[in-house]
């Protein structure tokens, strides 16, 4: 059994810390887990600590009692936003993107656990992790336009398209109409449906943890900055990336273990 490595127990959901997967659970299964400012902040918070954090290899992120997240909850953000002044509102909108950022500026994989409702800020935050798993039950919407704003929304315009596609991105953007996962999966948001999200997440999160993790690290740090880069500079980026992880004792285990048809042991160094 590992030690947890955070010492602050957070407030506003669960952490758990096991075989080198740490999983959080959004757990307010009343409201259909939804978000607020202060578990906004803390879990932006969790992901920027996880850059300093080695001993956790990658994250599974799901929900309490059969469902995802709701998004922001209606009466502790969005009433609240009503009656806030612009720039209040600058201080929100920049703290919920740094979330996102942090997500992706974390170098463990997430590994999102999609089940019933997934609206909202929850769409995002499954949006915003490296991989997503879907039960058959999951309905994944962009609500933002239903309240009259844009779908421009923690980088949901940025990301979004690069997941399913420009055309899609933007029918669910403007209509903020549900996604049922079977559209999930063939349009690339979703990896596969599964009986069980929550297992299936976690077995593939130690799957993860257990692997190389140098070696995954840099691939979803080269996912991220090989967006908006012509394929000339990726080539360099990713030869780069390559020469320095072939310079790794994980490396040269994999050789050896290969060699003498063994499986590696990855070790992280």
């Amino acid at each position: 059994m590992s030690l947890d490595p955070f010492i602050l127990e957070p407030t506003y959901f669960r952490w758990n810390f096991a075989d080198g997967v740490g999983t959080i659970t959004l757990d307010r299964p009343e409201r259909k887990n939804p978000l607020t400012f202060e578990s906004y902040a803390e879990l932006r918070d969790l992901f920027r600590a996880l850059n300093a954090t080695p001993e956790v290899k990658a994250i599974v992120l799901i929900g309490a009692g059969g469902n995802f997240c709701s998004g922001g909850d209606v009466h502790e953000i969005i009433g609240p936003l009503t009656t806030m002044d612009l720039e209040g509102l600058r201080e929100f909108t920049r703290m919920t993107g740094d979330l996102v950022r942090a997500m992706r500026d974390c170098p463990q994989p997430v590994v999102a656990a999609v089940e019933g409702v997934c609206a909202g800020a929850g769409a995002i935050l499954a949006m915003a992790s490296d991989l997503r798993l879907a039960s058959a039950d999951a309905k994944t919407a962009f609500l933002f336009t239903r309240v009259g704003l844009s779908g421009a929304d923690m980088g949901a315009c940025a990301i979004l398209p690069r997941i399913i596609g420009h055309g899609r991105a933007a029918e669910l953007l403007f209509t903020g109409r549900s996604m049922s996962a079977e559209e999930g999966e063939r349009w690339g948001f979703f990896s596969r449906i599964v009986d069980d999200a929550k297992a299936e997440a976690l077995t593939l999160a130690k799957q993860l943890a257990s692997g190389p993790v140098l070696a995954h690290y840099a691939t979803k740090r080269q996912l991220d900055a090989e967006w908006a880069v012509p394929i000339d500079t990726a080539l360099d980026m990713e030869a780069e990336a390559q020469a320095q992880l072939m310079t790794t004792k994980d490396f040269k285990r994999a050789f050896e273990a290969f060699a003498n048809k063994k499986k590696p042991e990855f070790k992280g160094d």
